[in-house]
């Protein structure tokens, strides 16, 4: 590969123009050209982009074999030696540390969380028994009594452990479901425990069971809503036919308050016309059969 190219050395003019173009900030001195490639190369001037310091705008131009006139490839505006870079992204899960949580956080969920277990996994503590004995209060000369216990309950619930604090009420679920509460001994069971979460505000403290924070373990981040605004449907009603009774049945809309009626000279319904009887002339009586008495016995014929 040739060490330069002068045609495309000398098209500095060139380079600016096209770098002016992209920013309204203007471009700065010529910086230097160096050769990418056969018939490739790019012209670096510097920045005045507001708080990009250290950056430059580099131009590549290239001209096609035996060509003597240079073409744009492209503009891009990068970083040089001892620019100012914005810190490598890390995600927010990761960048919190313990301590950092507010009460208005929420923690992501931990499916496979090594920090904990299945409730119903046995622990094959060793320590388990001992443990139990202790908690009777044996070995000590003196333990709580009822108003110690009394007095103790009363200043946690009241606390920042308890059901009343700014965490607690902007929590999801209580510390009685998380799987990093873990309850007190003897009597204090029934409504306190200790955070063993290092990640929560509360880790290392008595909290009561009605106690809560965003660092809960079965509790998660809330999903965005779609920021997709459902309308109204729009019935089409371009493919319907529109009729007008008044057309076909003139005679029945003419008159809405006799629609229901039926005419008198109408046939009754399920009759023919000829047996309708009409209102204008009464049903003749039946003909009184002479052979017939009035006790309705038929009598002989006389000689």
């Amino acid at each position: 590969m040739a060490a330069t190219d002068q045609i495309l050395e000398n098209a500095v003019e060139l380079a600016r123009t096209a770098a002016a173009e992209v920013t309204p900030h203007g471009v700065g001195d010529h910086l230097g050209f160096y050769l990418e490639e056969r018939r490739v190369g790019t012209h670096m001037f510097a920045a005045k982009e507001p708080g990009y310091l250290g950056w430059h705008w580099a131009v590549t131009i290239a001209r096609p074999p035996r060509g003597r006139t240079a073409t744009i490839n492209e503009v891009d505006l990068l970083p040089g030696h001892g620019a100012l870079l914005a810190p490598h992204w890390v995600p927010w899960a990761d960048r919190l540390r313990p301590g950092d949580l507010s009460p208005s956080d929420v923690l992501p969920l931990q499916a496979d969380d090594p920090r904990l277990d299945q409730g119903f996994e046995q622990t094959d503590d060793e320590e388990a028994d001992q443990l139990a004995i202790y908690e009777l209060g044996l070995g000590r000369a003196r333990v709580l009594s009822p108003e110690g216990r009394a007095a103790a309950f009363e200043r946690w619930y009241e606390g920042e452990g308890g059901p009343n604090s700014e965490s607690a009420r902007r929590a999801a679920a209580h510390c009685s479901t998380c799987g990093f509460f873990m309850k007190l001994s003897g009597s204090a069971r029934r409504m306190f425990g200790v955070c063993a979460n290092e990640w929560s505000p509360s880790d290392g403290r008595v909290v009561s069971i009605d106690h809560g924070c965003g660092a809960h373990s079965e509790t998660d981040v809330q999903k965005r809503r779609s920021e997709w605004q459902q309308s109204e449907p729009v019935i089409d009603e371009g493919l319907m036919e529109v009729i007008d009774a008044s057309e076909l049945w003139p005679a029945v809309v003419a008159n809405d308050a006799d629609a229901d009626a039926v005419p008198p000279s109408s046939p009754a319904p399920g009759l023919p016309a000829e047996e309708v009887p009409s209102a204008e002339t009464e049903p003749e009586a039946p003909a009184e059969d002479p052979e017939t008495s009035e006790h309705g016995e038929t009598e002989e014929p006389r000689a």
